[in-house]
């Protein structure tokens, strides 16, 4: 792979492609082309989601309407309440929710959303951006249904930062949502090829390729997308022992969706799955090359010696990564995700500003070289050094992260 082609492929994916739409459907047939070109068949595996289309979000506060989008998936509501700024979920806050439309600092989590309902809140205002941007931009969030779960759902809506903050200083009294939309089923898609090996055990290499509403999505995550590719083409002219899963997962900015929808579809193949290899977010110009593992502590290490070996810098540590790796970390499987973490004053996502301007060529090729050397050494193992076991801290974690424990 070359820096022209990795440019290439940044250019012809730059516009917006969230989980289910039309156009995540043009990014997913883009990178079977990619595959066919590279002489590997790619197939595409779908799967169920939960689609919306908004007619009308309204949000009026004193009388006066504010920008808004409604959050998709939340129902039909028209509701007038008191309005309360909520700084913080704390209890003390929450007891003084019911009847209120609470304007959150936190955004929408799963368990601050059932805490409002269990308290008796009336609806919700989340926002975005920021307050010294030029731009208004407000972010299309939805309901998710994990988040929504056995609670009601509740009327939303999302507005920009600079809107929320004169909502406080106005001391606004009363505000009104109007929310109407459609809501229906959908489908997203996985994007999935093999390279078979000497044995069956396989190792399985996941990145996202879907989009937030705003966002071209170059560095989250076409980047880990493009790092499948190359990854790709390095095995395609080495041996590897183990067979090889490549997955460009769909509808990962929706919660997870892609990677959950495989795992719960291929349940009797995850036993011969020795490891996951997930990239998200790789090449930008700036930020630190890490190396997320949900694992036993072992791989860490292994990991920063590999990089003494390179000269290549690396900062591996234990953990659990917000990414396509953590449903398979939650089946057993060790997982260990490569990012170049690149702070927000230099690299931002989720947003109108994640383009190929934050993108390096060279940093693209340097990675893939660094993580197909990590990969060569896992796919040609007499036995692969990490061990099929995950740790109770970890277990730990995971269970705080899908929510099974607050």
């Amino acid at each position: 792979m070359t820096a022209e082609q990795i440019m290439k492929i940044f250019r012809d994916t730059a516009y917006v492609h969230t989980g289910g739409s039309a156009e995540e459907l043009r990014a997913a047939n883009y990178l079977k082309d990619c595959c066919a070109e590279l002489g590997l068949e790619a197939h595409l595996e779908t799967f169920e989601v939960q689609m919306a289309t908004m007619k009308t979000a309204k949000l009026i506060a004193d009388g006066v309407e504010i920008e808004c989008k409604g959050y998709l998936n939340c129902g039909c509501h028209e509701v007038e309440a008191p309005f309360m700024y909520m700084p913080s979920n704390d209890k003390v806050s929450m007891s003084q929710v019911k009847g209120k439309i609470v304007m959150l600092d936190t955004g929408m989590g799963a368990w601050t959303y059932k805490d409002l309902c269990e308290n008796g809140a009336a609806g919700f205002i989340t926002y975005d951006g920021n307050a010294n941007y030029v731009d208004w931009d407000i972010d299309q969030k939805e309901l998710r249904s994990f988040v929504r779960a056995d609670n009601p759902k509740l009327p939303g809506v999302n507005i920009n930062a600079k809107n929320a903050i004169q909502l406080v200083n106005k001391d606004t009294k009363t505000v009104k949502i109007v929310i109407d939309q459609d809501e229906y089923v959908g489908e997203s898609r996985n994007v999935v090829f093999d390279m078979p090996g000497e044995i069956p055990e396989t190792i399985v290499f996941t990145a996202h390729y879907d989009t937030t509403s705003l966002s071209q999505g170059a560095y989250d995550n076409m980047s880990g997308s493009i790092g499948l590719l190359g990854i790709a083409e390095y095995f395609l002219s080495h041996p590897h022992r183990y067979s090889l899963r490549f997955i460009f997962c769909g509808s990962e900015e929706r919660g997870l969706l892609g990677s959950k929808a495989y795992v719960a579809a291929h349940e009797e193949e995850l036993k011969n799955i020795a490891m996951c290899i997930n990239l998200d977010m790789i090449g930008s110009i700036m930020g630190r090359f890490i190396a997320c593992c949900t694992s036993e502590n072992e791989l860490v290490g292994y990991t920063a010696y590999l990089g003494h070996e390179k000269g290549f810098q690396v900062a591996p540590y234990q953990d659990v990564y917000s990414s396509d790796s953590t449903p398979f970390a939650d089946k057993g499987i060790p997982a260990i995700s490569f990012a170049r973490a690149a702070g927000g004053a230099v690299a931002t996502i989720h947003n109108s500003y994640d383009t190929m301007a934050l993108m390096k060529a060279e940093h693209m090729l340097g990675d893939i070289d660094f993580i197909c050397a990590f990969s060569d050494r896992m796919a040609n193992a007499v036995r692969c050094p990490v061990k099929r076991e995950m740790p109770d801290n970890m277990k730990e974690k995971l269970d705080r992260y899908l929510l099974r424990k607050r």
